[in-house]
């Protein structure tokens, strides 16, 4: 099965979060059950930097918003992949330097709705084949919202590939103004309640939704949560009409990326026997790293980390509250990595000067520390208030460091919670809590204090965490069943290709687009930078 994963990010040629991670474990699981994998990403600045060794394997003339772009399509393998990448060149719009998708004030590039549209627009013709190496997909799988259009413009080409759509995060909905559909030239057929219309404006993800030919979240528990208003983000309604093609399947880790027992950034490796000492030594590499020494009856107490975004979504405004309760009343410390909304870093520095011996916070992102703290830390926190799949929980239980998480999304999925009932039979991994409350997150962290002193039930956890199986392999398993399924039901009794009509309620309705073609240009021996 040949198969295109379309995304905007991948580890480690660029990362802003967990879709990166996914974007290279998945591919390489796939490879690995057999299947013919590329891999699709715009070509960034610092992308392009990082590789070499390229050679073309497509060429266009795309017109888009009145302006005719040469875009080059390359092809690089670098050295941590087994699955060829192509990197889709346009310096004018993906040449820029820093976060992908917002500029140096934080806020989203203004021209992003086109950059994605023709992003999307290059996956579909490389999918129906339009390559010199005469690759054509049999699915492509798109992800969240830049590359919800690409559906939509595979719909009425002959033959064209299957498409399976995931959604990471359902907030992030790619939503612009009528104008910017009427400016990007979109075809006008696609502008309805059954298309890309949502309450005015044009929703790229709701584009995924109802052109691909199936949409996947990535836990089970969330792919229910989403057909509800609280967790719907306003697109409930239009889940619930497409809920017979939705489905949720596990993200997985890369257990050879996110393993103790060789990962290159551990001062010390260490499996479930030698674990103490290893994590030991692995706290006083991260507390050297941060420059900073706990103090001393702070040493003998539980340590908390927290690794992510400072955003409501994350529960920053729950940790900073609950954390500073436990500190007032108990000898624990925290230390707490990420970015995010000013207030609660503020919060947090505020919290750090209160308490400079318990508490240590590093404002940014760094992968080294990150996995020093997944070996370091006792508990890892994670208070979100909905979470679609989460990594780090899976990240801290195979580090031996049990989770305190909110009972939801992937989380409620994924994190088994140290009842008494569970401790007795041996199958708790962490801590969880059930209201998106202060209150809830400071019981919580009392429960991992109490669980912290239990000298036969602590070392127990850690050790029953430690041996959960989060792989890729079953979660990539389940992906090829779904491409399988989605084949089978587009063929016919006689094996022939049958209309993929979309429904909504009762209603089905087909978009009809313009030709997917580009102005055509034959491929010349540069990159056209």
């Amino acid at each position: 099965m040949k198969i295109l994963h379309v995304l905007s990010e991948c580890y480690p040629l660029i990362k802003t979060g967990g879709l990166a991670d996914y974007g290279f474990s998945l591919p390489h699981a796939l490879k690995q059950l057999g299947a013919d994998v590329r891999l699709l990403i715009p070509g960034y600045g610092d992308v392009l930097a990082s590789v070499s060794d390229e050679k073309i394997v497509a060429e266009f003339e795309i017109e888009l918003a009145g302006v005719q772009r040469h875009v080059t399509v390359i092809e690089v393998l670098p050295t941590e992949f087994e699955v060829p990448v192509w990197l889709v060149v346009c310096p004018a719009l993906f040449e820029r330097p820093g976060n992908p998708y917002l500029d140096a004030d934080g806020s989203d590039w203004p021209d992003n709705a086109e950059r994605f549209a023709l992003f999307s627009k290059i996956g579909a013709l490389l999918a129906i084949g339009q390559n010199s190496l005469r690759w054509r997909a049999d699915v492509v799988h798109c992800h969240d919202w830049q590359t919800g259009l690409l559906p939509a413009w595979l719909q009425d080409q002959p033959d064209a590939p299957l498409s399976v759509f995931t959604i990471h995060n359902l907030a992030y909905s790619g939503l612009f103004p009528h104008s910017e559909f009427q400016h990007l030239e979109l075809p006008e057929a696609w502008w309805h309640a059954e298309g890309v219309e949502f309450y005015d404006n044009i929703s790229m993800l709701k584009a995924g939704i109802v052109y691909a030919d199936a949409v996947t979240t990535v836990s089970r528990t969330y792919a229910a949560e989403i057909l509800t208003p609280e967790f719907g983000c306003g697109m409930d309604g239009v889940l619930i009409n497409y809920r017979d093609k939705l489905s949720g399947i596990l993200n997985g880790i890369d257990a050879h990326i996110w393993n103790p027992a060789d990962d290159p950034y551990l001062a010390r490796h260490y499996g479930t026997e030698d674990r103490d000492t290893g994590r030991a030594a692995n706290r006083a590499a991260l507390l050297s790293q941060l420059d900073w020494q706990p103090g001393e009856t702070a040493k003998a107490a539980p340590l908390f980390g927290f690794i992510g975004r400072l955003v409501e979504q994350k529960g920053a405004d729950l940790l900073v509250s609950a954390a500073s309760h436990i500190l007032d009343h108990h000898a624990a410390s925290f230390i707490i990595i990420g970015e995010g909304q000013h207030e609660y870093t503020e919060q947090l520095m505020e919290l750090q000067h209160t308490y400079p011996d318990r508490v240590r916070v590093f404002i940014g992102y760094s992968e080294e520390l990150a996995h020093l703290l997944e070996a370091a830390a006792d508990f890892f926190v994670m208070p979100s208030r909905y979470e679609p799949c989460g990594l780090n929980q899976l990240y801290s239980m195979r580090y031996g460091t049990p989770p305190v998480v909110h009972h939801v999304g992937g989380l409620a999925d994924t994190v088994t919670d140290a009842t008494a009932e569970n401790l007795d039979n041996g199958t708790a991994t962490g801590v969880v809590y059930y209201q998106p409350e202060e209150d809830a997150l400071h019981e919580a962290l009392l429960r991992a204090i109490t669980l912290f002193d239990d000298p036969v039930h602590w070392p127990q956890i850690q050790q029953t965490a430690m041996r959960e199986d989060f792989g890729w392999h079953n979660s990539a398993t389940q992906y090829l069943s779904l491409y399988a399924k989605i084949s089978g039901e587009s063929t016919g009794s006689n094996g022939m290709r049958v209309t993929r009509a979309k429904k909504v309620g009762q209603v089905a309705k087909r978009a009809i687009t313009a030709p997917l073609s580009p102005s055509g240009s034959e491929a010349r021996k540069t990159r056209g930078r």
